[in-house]
Formats: structure tokens, sequence, C-alpha cells
């Protein structure tokens, strides 16, 4: 039996807990007993439904990536112990990062401790007393569009055990879910071992305006039915600032207009493409020259949009 959860289920260690159930379905499908008669489908199913049961509780795969195959071994209560070894300064995990004006904001994390001391039997059993490295800690970090698309060196905050301030590089155009490394900056160690990392985890806020995909943008273009009907050329404001964008004649709600390069930028290579997505817009009250002008055109017209 693989002794690796991951492998198990033949996902990756960032797999999200969708992709983690899709993988249990489709293997549980192939290798449930009644389904198969081989003599190791049995054993395969045990193995890759203990590794479900793991995965699928977000406090037993977090207790599992920290510790590994001597995750049940941690007491429950380890968090709480790590609390109160740390007199009370701080919590087991690092939690959301909410960047205030110029990125600056506070999440709640922890202060490293001697973990040998708190729990020595269990981690002398793993490595007779030796040092010990610290554990690698995520954070998530949320962004606006705005303040993903420039980027630029930011300061953090975390609080914890006092306050903990962070120096951070946002590359241009990061991505929901992309993580970003602070080396050294994760759990305390034990002895001479190296600390952990602290990785934060960029989440895009959902936007009033834009529609993200990957890189590309796509924002609502509002028009008039004459600048639809004739084409014309207007302004559209993107995160990078104001730009034209062409309206081609005879435009309808919901055509897209690709404006290559304009979406987020991508400082290894090619940019994300912003899309404008025409809205056309009538006025909600007619002045007495626009009612004949239209009253005008409907009378010579022979367009109807319900046949064509």
């Amino acid at each position: 039996m693989a002794t690796d959860f991951y492998e198990s289920l033949g996902v990756a260690k960032t797999a999200s807990a969708e992709e983690i159930q899709r993988a249990y379905r489709k293997l549980a499908r192939q290798y449930h007993p009644d389904v198969n008669s081989d003599p190791g489908a049995e054993e395969r199913f045990k193995e890759i439904s203990e590794a479900y049961q793991v995965l699928s509780d977000p406090e037993q795969r977090t207790k599992y990536d920290r510790f590994g195959a001597d995750f049940r071994r941690v007491p429950d209560d380890f968090d709480e112990r790590v609390y109160a070894g740390a007199g009370g300064r701080g919590g087991g995990r690092v939690r959301r990062t909410r960047p205030g004006p110029g990125f600056g904001g506070g999440s709640e994390g922890f202060e490293g401790v001697d973990i040998e001391d708190l729990l020595g039997g269990f981690f002398r059993s793993r490595g007779a007393g030796g040092p010990i490295a610290g554990a690698d800690q995520e954070a998530e970090l949320e962004l606006t569009v705005e303040e993903a698309y420039p980027g630029g060196r930011r300061h953090l905050s975390i609080a914890g055990a006092g306050e903990r301030g962070y120096d951070i590089d946002i590359p241009a155009g990061v991505l929901d879910g992309q993580r970003i490394r602070l080396a050294g900056q994760g759990g305390r160690a034990s002895g001479n071992a190296a600390p952990g990392d602290l990785y934060l985890v960029v989440r895009i806020k959902p936007h009033p305006r834009y529609r993200l995909s990957g890189r590309d943008l796509t924002v609502e273009l509002p028009v008039s039915p004459w600048e639809a009907a004739l084409g014309a050329t207007v302004p559209v404001v993107t995160p990078g600032g104001e730009v034209k964008v062409r309206v081609v004649p005879g435009s309808s709600t919901g055509r897209r207009l690709r404006l290559r390069g304009e979406g987020l930028p991508n400082p290894k290579g090619k940019p994300g493409d912003l899309y404008a997505e025409v809205r056309v817009m009538v006025p909600k009250k007619l002045g007495k020259r626009e009612r004949e002008l239209f009253e005008q055109l409907a009378a010579v017209s022979d367009f109807d949009p319900r046949r064509t």
C-alpha cells in the first residue's frame, strides 16, 4: 500500500477539494469489490478510501500535510498546546491577510515555540531528540484587481506574538491561487534546524466591474443605440488606465471587442487580453426632439430584432 495519500488518489498536494473528490469517485468505481473481482482490488479500495477520508477533512488534511505519516499521533489539542506554550501569544495557524491602504493590513498568525518541549515524547520518537525543521505555513492574501495589476513592493503586517511586518514583492499581474514565498518566515525550528517558509496564497476578490479568467479581463461597455448602429470610438476604463476601443457598426448587446495585451500583465510572457462586452443602453426619458427622431426611425425602418 502507498504511504502517501496524495499518491494513492493520484492528485497533487495542491489539489482542491473538488479534484480530490473527483479522483476518489473515479477510483472507487474502478476498485470497488462489487465491480472488481481482482484479488488486489479490495486492498486498493481500502487504501483510496482511507486517503479520501483524511484528505476530504480539512483539519485532518492540514495535520497530515504538517506531520506526514505520523499525523494520527499528534494530539487533537496540538494547536492549543502551541498557543499555551507561547504564553497565549498566538494561535497555531496563519489565517487570512487583508491588506489595507497601500497593501498594509492585518491577519492572525503565530510566533513559533519550542515544539520539542511541548511534545517531547512524540517528536523524540521521530527524530531521537535531534533538531526539528520548522513547518511551512500559509496565509491568504486578498487583493483587488487594481492591486494585482501593477504589483509592486509592499509592506504587509501579520498580527500574532507582536506585530510581524514583511516587505514583499508582489509580481505584476499576480493570479488568483498564486503563492508568494517568504523564505524562513514560517514556523520556528528546534536546535539548529532551518525555519519553515511562509507562503502567501493570493485570492483576487470579486469585482463589480471586471470579470477575470486567468489573465484575461472582461468589462461591460455601455454604448448608445446610434453608437452601436453607426459605429464609434469610445473610451473604456481598464486597471491600467483609459484606452479607446472601436465599436464596429451594427454591434448588438453581447458583442465582444478584443483589446490585445490590455489584460493582466505577465512578467514572464504574454499578457492577457481585455474583452469589452457591448451593452446597448437607451435613454430612460426622451426629450421632445429625441422622441420625434425615434418615431421617424420607427416609421421608415423595416428592422425587426425578433426576426433577425
